[in-house]
């Protein structure tokens, strides 16, 4: 897993190009969005990496992806969660210093729910392990090796982490293009458009959580990590291109949440943090019985926290993603609802996480959970 492996792709005239990101191993999500989208085999799916892991149907997903590139136009690209799978396939040289860590503290792993499907026990041995696998899984070794890097048109690239320029990308180092964090943040612009995945959109915004794609037009870079799995709030995005030419992108999302429909009015705040992974230490200063009164340290703000989303470890107390920012919200609005408490609702409208203090009516639907 050395160099970049590029990939290039005619599509046809006003051919619809399909972009999601970040699946790991969602299945039900990623039925849903492709159900909402109305996929078609006429479509041409390009899957920007990390399909696998985190999640728990990892393999039942791995095996959906399989069937349907026999019958539509699909792009599978490795990210970095999908890189170690095939890494341990192929090689040993991460067993002491990832695998033997990894496994025993990811039940979830691809790897060990193709261990337990097969029946084998002994899975603290790696050697034998891979062994197993290999043998085992011979059709799913073999399509994983198949995947490339970048996927490059004449106006359009797919990557999963991101590429520091669009020339000499062939001798990229490939994990480098799997696992590049913050790719935003690097400054880079491009004269075709780049369409990523791999960090959460969310981490970007330290005022307003936001899962929806970012489009960056003047850099020409979109970011499409939607947070599926890794969020409670978290939404499989599907990024949509009428044509390979076209710069009219559309999006749809799916994140299994109940809909429910609000009664009032509600202005947004002027003032609000989005508190994110990696920035989410907290000083406790009153408990409450839903929600707790908390600093975060590391910008003095003081806000209450969902109970259930404070962690108290070696790090000492932090929190999942929390925000108190306050919806723009309008009478009809449908949004998704992520925790109701006696105060408040914490809801989403079009991506953005943030609570609402109206009314809202009965749910409307219960959609698949995660």
């Amino acid at each position: 897993m050395d160099q970049a492996i590029i990939i290039h792709p005619t599509f046809s005239p006003g051919q619809r190009i399909i972009a999601v990101s970040d699946i790991h191993g969602n299945l039900p999500f990623f039925q849903a969005l492709m159900d909402r989208i109305h996929l078609t085999p006429q479509d041409a799916l390009i899957l920007v990496g990390d399909m696998l892991e985190k999640g728990r149907d990892s393999l039942a997903l791995l095996r959906y992806l399989m069937e349907l590139s026999k019958t539509h136009q699909l792009y599978p690209l490795c990210g970095n969660c999908d890189g170690l799978v095939l890494r341990f396939f192929e090689t040993d040289i991460l067993d002491g210093t990832f695998f033997s860590h990894y496994l025993p503290h990811h039940p979830e792993s691809t790897l060990l729910q193709m261990a337990r499907e097969s029946g084998f026990e002994q899975t603290e041995d790696l050697p034998r392990l891979r062994a197993h696998l290999r043998t085992a899984y011979p059709d799913i070794w073999s399509w994983l090796s198949n995947m490339a890097t970048i996927l490059e048109t004449e106006h359009l690239v797919f990557v999963h982490g991101g590429v520091p320029s669009l020339s000499g990308m062939e001798h990229l180092n490939r994990w480098h293009c799997m696992k590049n964090d913050a790719f935003l943040h690097q400054g880079h612009s491009f004269d075709k458009w780049v369409v990523v995945g791999h960090w959460p959109v969310t981490l970007y915004n330290p005022r307003v959580p936001s899962a929806a794609p970012i489009l960056l037009p003047e850099r020409k870079i979109a970011s499409i990590d939607g947070g599926c799995v890794l969020k409670a709030d978290g939404q499989l995005n599907a990024l949509i291109l009428p044509s390979e030419e076209s710069e009219d992108f559309s999006w749809q999302a799916w994140d299994g949440l109940p809909q429910v429909q609000a009664l009032d009015a509600q202005t947004s705040s002027e003032h609000s943090i989005n508190i994110r992974w990696g920035h989410s230490a907290l000083e406790l200063l009153e408990e409450g019985e839903e929600t707790s009164l908390c600093r975060h340290l590391e910008s003095g703000w003081v806000l209450p926290i969902l109970n259930q989303y404070l962690r108290q470890d070696s790090r000492g107390l932090w929190c999942e993603d929390s925000t108190d920012y306050r919806l723009p919200v309008f009478p009809g609005d449908k949004l998704s609802l992520v925790q109701s408490t006696r105060h408040g609702f914490l809801c989403k409208k079009e991506g953005v996480t943030g609570w609402y203090y109206g009314r809202i009516s009965d749910i409307m639907n219960v959609d698949i959970k995660k």
